[in-house]
């Protein structure tokens, strides 16, 4: 697990975790994700944000080349059933099955154990405290032992 807002490396370095906040599909919605590529960036995270219009391909490439240890997606179309998916296997057909995947923004109550079973560790709904965001990604994001 994570240790605070920096990650360390089996050599002792440490480094800020590294969030990449996406927006895929045709969703144009994207006040909450930039509010909450802020207040990641405010707690002392490294955030790429991608843009609107994401592709899961797209989402998977900036992971890789970005190098980093959490995916944040925020969906507010209703497509997450059908955009979720792909994304996670994008993720796992350029070698970051490791990333810790969350979502934010509309999801209905009962798709939240699909999204899980998935890969999609956390669903934070609207209204969802900005903190308890940070507060889950500190806790759960994966250490990595591959830093120079």
């Amino acid at each position: 697990m994570g240790t605070g807002q920096e990650l360390m490396s089996a050599s002792g370095q440490s480094r800020p975790i590294r969030v990449l906040v996406a927006k895929p599909g045709l969703d144009g919605h994207d006040r909450g994700a930039k509010v909450m590529a802020r207040a990641f960036r405010d707690a002392g995270f490294e955030v790429i944000y991608t843009g609107l219009f994401q592709t899961p391909q797209m989402i998977a490439n900036a992971a890789l080349q970005e190098d980093v240890d959490v995916v944040g997606i925020s969906i507010l179309s209703g497509a997450h059933m059908s955009l979720f998916p792909p994304i996670m296997d994008a993720l796992r057909d350029v070698g970051r099955e490791d990333v810790l995947v969350v979502a934010g923004g509309t999801i209905p109550t009962e798709d939240i154990p699909v999204l899980n079973d998935i890969g999609v560790a956390k669903i934070f709904g609207p209204g969802t405290p900005l903190q308890d965001a940070v507060a889950y990604i500190r806790e759960h994001a994966p250490d990595r032992v591959d830093l120079p």
